[in-house]
């Protein structure tokens, strides 16, 4: 399968990320959403860790079911604080081993009450960029509009993902409120001399719940134009979902005006949401 980057050069692209089922049945709603998914046809498909790597195994098997299936470029998300060196070393070999040439290099979340990382490990991600660049593998890494959430410097900040982005392949963003916030980014970071593909992050909204789950997952409070706008579509869970896909189907379509080199979609694992806003776009 090619690599995410020779697909990024044959134009704007449409990727999804993915959860590794927890459970039986949400194995089976997965699959049962497959055909969907294919039909879709993105350039590729990100599948996530969890935290502390707790979802390993469950990655492992989702990222080997898509490239076995053929019809999706899996990119498989490993987190460096979860594991050590030698752990990593072996993630990789065996990814390689598979076919396996996409990555999503990330620090990842430190596990409760355990230091960063241990004397000689990897506590940052760029450091697991160059190991897993030293294995031929093409690497994306996770850019931050509003920040990192740990971050209180935004000037370092962004120093920081400059110069992951000087190793790197290419920087996928969180979800994104405004097309405004992704052009400042790519913006700043043109002025630090990174010339890679960025992929702006779209998180369709699905339900009133969603708007909790993107502050959360974000760290920073959704704009409240943005809330009223859902607001006004009332209780009714299929009006605030075309509120949702006309909101997202906007942004996109600034997003490709403005020449993103990709959108990426957070699906949670619900594709139809993300299918009907490409068709609206015509991708």
């Amino acid at each position: 399968m090619p690599s995410v980057l020779d697909l990024l050069a044959r134009g704007p692209t449409v990727s999804v990320e993915l959860w590794p089922p927890r459970t039986p049945e949400a194995a089976e709603r997965l699959r049962a959403a497959m055909g969907e998914l294919e039909a879709l046809r993105p350039a590729f498909a990100s599948i996530t860790y969890g935290a502390a790597g707790s979802a390993r195994e469950r990655t492992h098997d989702l990222v080997l079911e898509l490239h076995a299936r053929g019809a999706i470029v899996p990119m498989a998300h490993l987190t460096c604080v979860a594991h050590a060196r030698h752990e990593l070393e072996e993630i990789l070999e065996r990814y390689r081993a598979a076919g396996i040439e996409n990555l999503l290099a990330l620090r990842g979340d430190h596990p409760t009450g355990e230091p960063a990382a241990r004397p000689g490990e990897l506590a940052h991600a760029i450091e697991l960029v160059h190991l897993a660049k030293a294995r031929g593998f093409c690497v994306a890494v996770a850019a931050h509009p509003h920040g990192h959430p740990e971050a209180s410097d935004p000037a370092a900040d962004l120093d920081h993902l400059a110069a992951k982005l000087e190793v790197a392949d290419l920087g996928i963003t969180q979800f994104l409120y405004s097309a405004e916030e992704f052009l400042r980014l790519r913006d700043a970071l043109a002025r630090r001399g990174v010339d890679r593909p960025l992929l702006a992050g779209i998180m369709p909204i699905t339900g009133p719940r969603t708007l909790t789950r993107m502050a959360e997952l974000s760290g920073v409070p959704v704009p409240d134009a943005l809330v009223r706008r859902v607001a006004a579509a009332g209780e009714e869970l299929a009006a605030v979902r075309e509120v949702g896909v006309e909101i997202a189907t906007q942004l996109c379509a600034r997003l490709l005006a403005e020449g993103v080199d990709g959108l990426h979609f957070y699906t949670m694992n619900q594709i139809a949401a993300t299918a009907e806003i490409c068709s609206r776009l015509h991708r």
